[in-house]
């Protein structure tokens, strides 16, 4: 991995992306954060010496260099899966990729159904902690460690003053925002009634399925994360209706905005 993390990044290096702060990883549905961006440099990933390519219609698939709120930050404008059929080093790839580019600090988003019927669609979940139900690590691999500690301590994988800040850029800007724990599992299916019965028993206040991968390698390279959740559906497995994937892409726009001004008033105080 050293050598296609060293060509990767020369790469990119020679393209211009030079010393960001901040890494932002866009979900499903939320791409529209690159409009605020005085963008520089822009790549595909296709076009990305040892980058996965993304294959979900809705995920642009390009990584974004630029100014964001007084801020240098790379942008990946669509992310990549487990049930695409990557492994989790693939998933996590980008992350080390921005590290070893400069980046300090990493904002994630994602499209998460809400377990917790309090929430509503349309809402924002700042995760607070997570469950890991992706059925492995991206650290589990031979010479983990050369690229930090093998036994990453994840008693606060999500940084506690980042979180702190968001909650009052949400009060000043009268954005209702909830907080809780987020469930990572495989998909591409959505969960059964007895799943989401599952979810909720174990802890889960939303779920989705991407995230933690990353937030682990995050944590592994010593990065501080915030990650928000844009709740797209509800998940009541009392009253449980088909899904509908055109719904859920409304939501997170429906959402969009106030996620925007969260991520912008935050990198300002970064």
């Amino acid at each position: 991995m050293i050598k296609y993390l060293t060509d990767t990044v020369d790469y990119l290096k020679n393209k211009g992306f030079e010393n960001p702060e901040v890494g932002i990883i866009l979900g499903t549905g939320l791409g529209q954060l690159i409009n605020e961006v005085e963008i520089e440099q822009e790549v595909s990933y296709n076009h990305i010496p040892n980058f996965p390519t993304a294959t979900v219609e809705f995920h642009k698939g390009k990584l974004v260099y630029g100014s964001l709120a007084g801020k240098k930050v790379v942008v990946m404008q669509g992310r990549f899966h487990v049930y695409e059929g990557y492994s989790l080093l693939d998933v996590t790839y980008p992350v080390r990729v921005m590290e070893q580019l400069g980046i300090k600090s990493l904002l994630v988003s994602n499209a998460a159904g809400a377990i917790d019927l309090n929430f509503n669609k349309g809402e924002i979940m700042i995760i607070d902690d997570h469950i890991n139900l992706q059925g492995g690590s991206p650290l589990a691999f031979h010479g983990v460690e050369k690229y930090g500690e093998r036994f990453v301590d994840m008693s606060a994988p999500y940084d506690q003053d980042l979180i702190k800040k968001v909650e009052k850029i949400a009060t000043d800007n009268s954005i209702d925002i909830h907080k809780g724990v987020y469930a990572s599992v495989v998909g591409p299916q959505l969960e059964t009634r007895a799943e989401y019965r599952y979810l909720k028993t174990i802890g889960a206040d939303a779920v989705g399925m991407s995230t933690v991968p990353e937030v682990i390698v995050a944590n592994h390279l010593k990065l501080k994360v915030l990650a928000l959740s844009v709740l797209t559906d509800e998940c009541d497995p009392d009253n449980l209706k088909p899904i509908d994937i055109n719904e859920i892409i409304a939501m997170a726009a429906k959402a969009e905005p106030h996620m925007i001004t969260l991520f912008k008033e935050l990198i300002k105080q970064l």
